[in-house]
């Protein structure tokens, strides 16, 4: 029997291990140079210091880049086969539970999850084993509200998608950049007009209502759902509500074209106050628990609330994979790359991925251990819910649920199961569900499935399944950087360790590919001793690099070029732009020195016992000015943020050492011009790369800019480094 989806192995395999091999020798050379020319006492202590500091430095960037050579080894790329999916299982096809979650209305405009929400019930796939759950930690009754006005929507936008195959199936998307097309003749043009004139007045709706404050006697008597709100509900403070607005069961609730709907469900678990509710993880499990009841569908597909669905076929491409007669029943998961629907021409904060999402992300897949990356992610449902992988399994068990209870009877029954004090003394969030206990919940979920014998997928399609929001702002950014390396770290500190915990149970390939990102936070270190010790080191004339005449040169200039010769080549071929790349070495570095360094302090303060696991929502809402500024491509700063603040003073110390250095090799002593060759390049490629920072200090004037107290407070720290003698 022909398979459902084929494998191919990627392109430039051999270019990538000859420039491993000789980068490794060139390594090798320079850890070589460290050791046989370590400075003599006479050379002074502090020399001695900064040698050691460079070489420990030096060893971690060694180790970390064999790492990063792990996931690019043996890099593969998956096709699956919808013809053949449709012709061998259309009529036997499994129930889809979708999960969108939300947690906050502010951050997460309801506008925005609806949106999202009806791109996913607009799926090519049989509405009648479709079902769409809302999970909303905030217990919002403005996105209760939402959602019923979208369902009343949807009875015209899907019959609207699927007959003239929209893509993306998200309005908002749509409306924004395709209502010009009118290719499709005047009937396409017509009712194109009428559905955005319905979708902006549901839209007007729901804003006016947010606006208000309150929702209208009138509304509220239109659904029962309403009584579960009054005024004593808090975000942090709530009673389990669960609310069924469309049974997919209900021969009544069709479309305009008389098509049946998919299921659609609202749900807020209970929060209590000293109740823990583990995040993102807990509104999953809950998730979990809610669906096996109302639906029981096998596949689960979860959604971030700003994540819409750009591919009306996406289900059954991944279905190819788990349903595929001689490799599906492994795989516990498929998971897709997070790509983003807002990115600027030139990725100003390099939110694309390209490298990661087709190179890293593939390579650590081919060792059947693909990351799960918390959205875009179908799931087997028993391999979520705790199932370790059994021999004998070979095909998805369809768990057709033939409840017959009524709508009330289940939405009672589903209460109970998002309670606060259902998970207590049971296996979830441990053996069940997703993990709790950590920032970066998807990604030891994922390691623990992997572990109990599962394999993973990972699927990067040519056309995106689904399109994000990317942050637009640099602080924002740089908090969600701050989030997911914590996190990380916090795993790999943590029993799930990947060498520990997946050892013997997942490929020691895997091993390393996971450690390509748990090992962010600690990369800070050698990164910040690096921008700011042989700047200083130039500055006052100490030379930690070979003579150019050296021989010893040659290894250190080799590994410098090959390095960014092949980083260029292969963002090139991702994608990318020269200048994109530029761009992505400007933030490489920001968020090493910066994000990387506060979630590495934060992780070890927690593993000390000193501080509680944090979850911060990131904003999906800018204003006017900055998403202008941003679309211009113009950093966002504008305000008194300590990471700005490092920011800025690396860059002003690396300009400072630059001007002081070369003027003492001028007047001074010209010699040593080829002795600090190294770190003069090393100083003038951070001074180039932080040219938009110098512009945010002394040159703009707009509200994006530098605050003065940041630049005075650089100026001031930068001074006291370059001034401060050397012993």
């Amino acid at each position: 029997m022909v398979p459902l989806f084929e494998t191919k192995e990627a392109k430039a395999r051999v270019s990538h291990r000859v420039f491993a091999a000789t980068g490794f020798v060139g390594i090798c050379l320079i850890l070589i140079y460290r050791l046989v020319n370590f400075p003599k006492e006479e050379q002074g202590g502090g020399r001695r210091w900064a040698w050691i500091g460079i070489f420990m430095a030096e060893l971690f960037f060694s180790l970390f880049w064999i790492i990063t050579q792990s996931v690019r080894w043996s890099v593969k790329n998956h096709l699956p086969f919808k013809d053949r999916l449709s012709l061998r299982h259309e009529e036997k096809l499994p129930g889809v539970d979708i999960f969108v979650c939300t947690a906050d209305p502010i951050s997460e405009p309801p506008t925005l999850v609806i949106s999202t929400v009806l791109s996913v019930m607009s799926y090519n796939y049989p509405p009648e084993k479709l079902s769409v759950y809302l999970s909303d930690d905030a217990g919002s009754e403005f996105t209760f509200y939402a959602l019923l006005e979208a369902s009343h929507f949807s009875k015209y936008w899907i019959p609207f998608c699927k007959k003239f195959d929209v893509e993306p199936r998200s309005p908002e998307a749509w409306f924004a950049k395709k209502l010009g097309e009118k290719d499709k003749g005047t009937t396409y043009a017509q009712e194109c007009l009428t559905m955005k004139k319905q979708y902006q007045d549901m839209k007007k709706r729901i804003e006016s209502a947010i606006a208000k404050g309150s929702i209208s006697k009138e509304t509220r008597n239109q659904h029962k759902g309403f009584s579960e709100w009054n005024c004593k509900i808090t975000k942090q403070d709530h009673q389990s509500i669960v609310q069924i607005i469309v049974d997919g069961r209900d021969t009544n609730a069709v479309d305009k074209e008389g098509c049946q709907l998919p299921t659609l469900v609202y749900m807020a678990r209970e929060k209590r106050s000293g109740c823990p509710h583990n995040f993102k993880a807990g509104a999953m499990n809950a998730l979990i628990r809610v669906s096996s009841v109302i639906s029981n569908g096998p596949v689960i597909l979860n959604l971030d609330c700003d994540m819409y669905a750009n591919d009306g076929d996406a289900i059954r491409e991944a279905l190819c994979f788990l349903l595929d007669e001689k490799r599906g029943h492994e795989i516990a998961f498929v998971q897709h790359p997070q790509r983003f629907d807002n990115i600027c021409k030139n990725d100003l904060y390099a939110n694309s991925y390209l490298v990661v999402n087709q190179v890293e992300l593939a390579g650590i897949g081919s060792y059947d251990a693909a990351l799960y990356c918390g959205t875009g992610c179908f799931h087997r449902r028993e391999s979520l819910s705790g199932a370790k992988y059994p021999k004998d399994y070979r095909n998805i068990n369809e768990a057709k649920n033939n409840d017959n209870r009524s709508v009330d009877e289940l939405e009672k029954a589903s209460k109970v199961l998002a309670s606060c004090s259902y998970e207590k003394n049971t296996h979830w969030g441990k053996e069940m569900g997703l993990v709790y206990g950590c920032a970066a919940e998807d990604v030891v979920t994922g390691l623990t499935i992997q572990c109990r014998e599962w394999k993973s997928m990972y699927f990067k399609p040519n056309k995106p399944a689904f399109l994000g929001v990317a942050p637009v702002t640099l602080d924002i950014a740089l908090g969600q950087m701050k989030r997911w390396s914590e996190g990380m770290f916090q795993i790999f500190l943590s029993k799930y360790c990947p060498f520990i915990y997946g050892h013997g149970k997942i490929k020691f390939g895997a091993q390393m590919g996971y450690c390509n990102y748990l090992l962010w936070a600690p990369l800070s270190l050698p990164t910040l001793f690096y921008v700011i010790v042989p700047p200083l080191c130039l500055r006052h004339g100490i030379s930690l690099f070979p003579k150019v005449s050296s021989l010893w040169f040659i290894p250190f200039a080799y590994v410098f070029v090959a390095q960014n010769a092949y980083s260029i080549c292969e963002a090139l071929s991702c994608g990318h732009k020269l200048k994109s790349w530029w761009n992505l070495q400007r933030m490489l570095i920001i968020r090493r020195t910066t994000a990387f360094f506060f979630g590495f302090v934060d992780c070890i303060v927690k593993q000390m016992g000193l501080s509680q696991t944090a979850f911060a929502i990131t904003t999906k809402v800018v204003t006017e000015d900055v998403m202008e500024r941003y679309e211009q491509e113009m950093m966002e700063f504008g305000s008194s943020s300590v990471m700005f603040t490092i920011v800025a003073t690396l860059a002003m110390l690396n300009l400072f050492s630059l001007i002081g250095g070369f003027i003492d090799i001028i007047f001074l002593d010209f010699g040593a011009l080829g002795n600090l060759m190294c770190q003069i390049i090393l100083c003038g490629l951070m001074v180039l790369v932080n040219v938009p920072i110098y512009e945010a200090l002394f040159i703009r004037k707009d509200k994006g800019c530098m605050p003065f107290s940041v630049m005075f407070k650089s100026m001031f720290l930068a001074s006291l480094a370059c001034l401060l003698p050397y012993v």
